[in-house]
């Protein structure tokens, strides 16, 4: 599972995220918001943290970690 991480370079919540998914055992990529326009207005991005998964847009927020698990096991 490709998981991509869209984020602005001051998004507080990133190390959070991170350590949520590393718990549960998703790889991921960061990538910035401010490095790749061409993503952000293709799906009209406006906030942080988006987050990827095999290149389709599913969460425009911060997953809670029930949410995160249930990713894991639809794998």
């Amino acid at each position: 599972m490709h998981v991509q991480l869209l984020v602005t370079h001051t998004d507080f919540c990133i190390h959070n995220l991170e350590r949520e998914l590393d718990n549960v055992g998703i790889q991921y990529q960061i990538d910035y918001i401010e490095d790749n326009p061409k993503q952000v207005n293709a799906y009209h991005i406006r906030h942080s943290p988006n987050i990827f998964i095999e290149g389709k847009l599913v969460f425009r927020y911060q997953p809670s970690p029930a949410e995160l698990k249930t990713l894991v096991a639809e794998e």
